[in-house]
Parts: structure tokens; C-alpha cells; sequence
């Protein structure tokens, strides 16, 4: 029965000191470290005009209408709803997928004024794994730079260059492609950055 009572004491001084350490000394630790070196990124990336937050660059948001640039598709729910973020879970052989795609992609040829037989970005017609990947790629912004650039009155170069301001390149120099912020890239049209 003394074993018992030390070897439960032990396990108990255990458990307590672990949660003691990782569910208050390092996200502390974490908190104030991220505060004093990038305080921007810690606190969401939060998009500010005027003193009045319109978004976060890491998330992507629903622009309505001809004149701005759209984000992928969003597979959390309506108004890419961040408290449903999720992939569409359908698979690649998925009749439902195939069909949404299908629908997506004759849209965005109608949208922008494509071919039919025009070649389509596959980040304009299927949702990231989250649902609210705030960038799109350069092809995709430059396929919707003309419908743009023809509903804001805006010459084509002047739209495509805002466009090239607004890239990022690839992480590491080696990860992943370039893309666009569609938010940053959206508010620069409005002369809001």
C-alpha cells in the first residue's frame, strides 16, 4: 500500500508539473518571445486602414463583383467562414468533385471573357486544404487581370504591374511557387495601401 501511495504521488508531482509547463510556462514563453521579435505575425497579420481592421493577410476573404480579383474557392461554407475551415474532403474520383470543378471552370472562362478550350489554373476552380488560402497564383491573377482591368477603366500593364508588386516568391527560394495576396492586391486597386 506505500508503494502504491509514493509510485501515485509521483505520477500526480508529474502530471502536475508537465501541465504546469506546457499549458502555462512555454505558451507564455512562446507568447512574449513572438510579441518582442514579430509582433505583426503573432497577433494574425491583421490588415489595418484608417485604424480599422479589413482583414488578415493569411486568410482569404469573398471580393464580390467584376472588379476585383477572387481568391480560390473556399470549402469553409459561405463568406470563406474561418470557424468552418476545412478541405472539401471529396476525393479526386469523386462525382460531386468532378462536377463542382466541371461548373467552376465554366464560370471562370465565362467570368473572364476565356475560350471555351482555355487552359484553367487548377487554384481558380478547387479549394486549398484550409479553404481560405489568401493567395492565388500568378497565371490565375494575370487570367483575371483583363476583366479587371476593363471594369476599373484601367490599362492591362497597369493592372498586370500592380500584379507583379504584389507577388511573393517562393519560400526558402526553393518552396512552392510565386503567388498573390488577392487582399493586399485588392486594396492596392482601391488605393487603400
Amino acid at each position: 500500500m506505500k508503494n502504491l501511495i509514493a509510485e501515485l504521488r509521483k505520477s500526480f508531482v508529474a502530471t502536475l508539473f508537465l501541465v504546469v509547463l506546457f499549458c502555462g510556462i512555454y505558451p507564455v514563453a512562446v507568447w512574449v518571445i513572438a510579441q518582442g521579435l514579430i509582433p505583426h505575425k503573432a497577433n494574425g497579420s491583421l490588415v489595418e486602414i484608417n485604424g480599422r481592421v479589413v482583414g488578415s493577410s493569411l486568410l482569404a476573404q469573398g471580393f464580390n463583383g467584376f472588379a476585383y480579383f477572387h481568391p480560390r474557392p473556399s470549402a469553409a461554407g459561405q463568406g470563406y467562414d474561418a470557424a468552418n475551415s476545412s478541405g472539401t474532403n471529396l476525393g479526386q474520383t469523386s462525382k460531386k468533385l468532378i462536377e463542382d470543378v466541371k461548373q467552376r471552370v465554366a464560370g471562370y472562362r465565362e467570368e473572364n471573357g476565356l475560350p471555351p478550350d482555355a487552359r484553367v489554373p487548377a487554384d481558380a476552380v478547387t479549394s486549398s486544404a484550409s479553404g481560405l488560402d489568401p493567395h492565388i497564383s500568378v497565371e490565375n491573377a494575370m487570367l483575371q487581370a483583363g476583366r479587371v482591368a476593363k471594369v476599373r477603366g484601367m490599362s492591362l500593364t497597369a493592372v498586370s504591374q500592380k500584379i507583379r508588386n504584389h507577388t511573393e516568391g517562393r519560400d526558402l527560394m526553393i518552396l512552392g511557387e510565386p503567388r498573390v495576396n488577392v487582399l493586399m492586391l485588392n486594396l492596392d486597386l482601391d488605393g487603400k495601401m
